[in-house]
C-alpha cells in the first residue's frame, strides 16, 4: 500500500485494466483527481468491438466519458471535468466522487531510461507519471494498474504504483466467512441458564441468548465436541444476542444417505443439510480438491429432482477458463460443446449411477438421469429466467462480482442456486482471493435468511490426492 502524503492531493493515473476491469473506477477516487494518458485512450479504442465482458465494459467506459465531456469546450477540459455524483448527467452514477478528471491535452516532456527501449503502452504510462511528477509537483502522482509488472516497473524507477483495491470484498481472504462456528469448550457451561430445549414436529430446537453468539449470522452452522456431539444451525436471531438453533440430520448415518452418498465429516455433512433444505434458495460450497463439492451437490440435486419432485431439472455450468493451452473452438450443438468442460460432472455421475443389476441397471439409471440434467454455458445465460430448477455453478471462483450478479438474477421462483469453488485456483486474469465474484457472494449472502454457506476443509477423494494437495 502507498504510503498518502497528507499535505498533498493525490493525482491517479489510471492503466487501461482498471478501466476494463471496472468502468465505473472513475468516480471511486472520492476527493481526489484522476488523469488518464492519451495512450489509455488508444488501447481503450481497440478494445471495444466484440461481445466480451471486457468489449462491454469498455464501451460504458467511452459512454461515461462521453456524456462527461457533453457540452465542455476546450478549456473547460484541459480545467479538468468534474466528477461530482450524477456527473455524467443520466442520473445513473451516484458515486460519492468530488475530484476531477483530467486527460492529456498537451505533450509532455517524457524521458524513460535505457533500460526501457521501445514505445510500449505500459512503458509510455511510466513515462508519462513521471513527467507529471516533475511538472506538479505539488501533487502526489500515483500509478494505478492491475497489472502486478508495470507496478514492479514503476517500483523499480521509483513512481508511486498501486493496485485497483475498489473491488476487493476483504483485505485478506483468511477473513472470509467460514459457515461454521467451533463453540469453547466452556459454551455450555458459561450458558447454562440461559439455555431453552423443546422440541417441535420431530425436530429439536434451542433458544441461547448471551453477548458472544452476537455475530451469528442466519442459517449459520454451530458445531461442538466431536463425532457429532453437537450441530446444530441457526434458524433465526430474534435480536442481536439472542439465537434459535435446530439440530441438523447427521447424514454419516447409513439410513440418511443420499442418492447412496453420506458425509465423511463434519462440514460434509452440515452441507448436505443445506442442500437439502428446501428453505435455502442460495448455498455456497468452499473448498479444495477433493472436498466433495460436486458430488454432494449433485446426489442433492438427483434426490429432490427424481425421487422429492421439488425441482423439474438439473442445469450444470461452470465458467469455461483452460488451465493449460487453449484447444481452441468446438463443434458440436451448445450442450456438446460444453462436455469436455463438465468432466467433473461425468466422474460423479458415474459414482453416483451405480446400481445392483449388472450393465443393463447402470445403463437404465444413467439413461433416467441423463435425461434430468441439463448442460449450459454462461454464455446464453443473458435474459433467461429459471423456474423450479436446482442449478449447479462449478468452478465459480473464476467469475467477477458483476458476472455473478448477472447469472445470480436469472432465478425465478423455486429455483435452488448452488455455487461451488476453491478461491485457491482462480484462473481468470486480475481476479484474486478477494475479488472473486465467489468471495463476493459469500460475503454479501451470509445474512440472508434463504442462503447458507460452509467451508469443507477435509479431502475426501483419495490418501494419495489428500497427501498431493497438502505436501505439492
Amino acid at each position: 500500500m502507498i504510503k498518502r502524503e497528507n499535505d498533498k492531493p493525490c493525482l491517479f493515473v489510471l492503466d487501461t485494466n482498471v478501466l476494463m476491469h471496472d468502468p465505473t473506477s472513475l468516480f471511486r477516487f472520492q476527493e481526489h483527481d484522476v488523469f488518464i494518458p492519451m495512450v489509455v485512450l488508444e488501447e481503450l479504442d481497440r478494445a471495444k468491438k466484440g461481445l466480451s465482458e471486457v468489449a462491454r465494459n469498455v464501451r460504458q467506459v467511452s459512454r461515461f466519458l462521453d456524456q462527461l465531456m457533453c457540452d465542455a469546450d476546450k478549456a473547460e477540459i484541459d480545467a479538468g471535468l468534474p466528477l461530482g455524483p450524477d456527473s455524467t448527467g443520466s442520473g445513473a452514477i451516484t458515486l460519492p466522487a468530488s475530484g476531477r478528471l483530467f486527460f492529456q491535452t498537451e505533450p509532455l516532456d517524457i524521458h524513460l531510461p535505457d533500460s526501457l527501449p521501445g514505445a510500449s503502452p505500459d512503458n509510455t504510462i511510466l513515462g508519462t507519471a513521471q513527467a507529471l511528477r516533475e511538472k506538479r509537483p505539488e501533487r502526489q502522482v500515483i500509478i494505478v494498474s492491475k497489472d502486478i509488472n508495470l507496478r514492479i516497473k514503476a517500483a523499480v524507477l521509483g513512481i508511486q504504483a498501486e493496485d485497483y483495491s475498489n473491488d476487493q470484498v476483504l483485505d485478506d481472504a483468511n477473513l472470509l466467512y467460514t459457515g461454521l462456528e467451533v463453540l469453547a469448550d466452556d459454551f455450555w457451561e458459561r450458558h447454562e441458564k440461559s439455555v431453552e430445549a423443546w422440541k417441535e414436529q420431530g425436530r429439536t430446537f434451542y433458544r441461547i441468548t448471551g453477548p458472544d453468539i452476537a455475530d451469528w449470522y442466519p442459517a449459520q452452522c454451530v458445531a461442538f465436541g466431536a463425532d457429532g456431539e453437537f450441530e446444530a444451525m441457526v434458524r433465526d436471531k430474534p435480536s442481536l444476542n439472542e439465537a434459535i438453533v435446530e439440530l441438523v440430520d447427521d447424514y454419516r448415518l447409513p439410513r440418511h444417505n443420499v442418492w447412496g452418498i453420506n458425509a465423511r465429516n463434519r462440514e460434509q455433512n452440515f452441507a448436505l443439510n443445506m442442500l437439502m433444505n428446501p428453505e435455502l434458495d442460495f448455498v455456497t460450497l468452499l473448498g479444495t480438491a477433493g472436498t466433495g463439492k460436486t458430488l454432494l451437490a449433485l446426489a442433492a440435486g438427483l434426490v429432490q429432482v427424481l425421487e422429492r419432485n421439488l425441482y423439474r431439472e438439473i442445469i450444470m455450468t461452470r465458467v469455461t477458463v483452460p488451465v493449460g493451452e487453449d484447444i481452441g473452438f468446438l463443434p458440436g450443438t451448445e450442450e456438446e460443446k460444453m462436455t469436455p468442460w463438465m468432466g467433473a460432472l461425468m466422474d460423479n455421475l458415474e459414482v453416483l449411477t451405480r446400481p445392483e443389476g449388472g450393465d443393463w441397471g447402470r445403463a437404465a439409471t444413467n439413461d433416467l438421469v441423463r435425461n434430468r440434467i441439463r448442460v449450459s454455458s454462461l454464455n446464453f445465460m443473458r435474459g433467461r429466467t429459471f423456474l423450479n430448477k436446482y442449478i449447479i455453478l462449478d468452478e465459480a471462483q473464476n467469475l467477477t462480482a458483476k458476472q455473478m450478479k448477472t447469472l445470480v438474477t436469472r432465478a425465478g421462483p423455486g429455483t435452488k442456486f448452488v455455487c461451488l469453488g476453491n478461491i485457491g485456483q482462480i484462473d481468470t486474469p486480475y481476479l484474486t482471493e478477494t475479488t472473486s465474484g465467489l468471495t463476493y457472494v459469500v460475503d454479501r449472502f451470509k445474512q440472508w435468511p434463504h442462503s447458507g454457506h460452509i467451508t469443507l476443509m477435509r479431502g475426501e477423494r483419495s490418501r494419495l490426492a489428500d497427501f498431493a494437495s497438502q505436501e505439492l
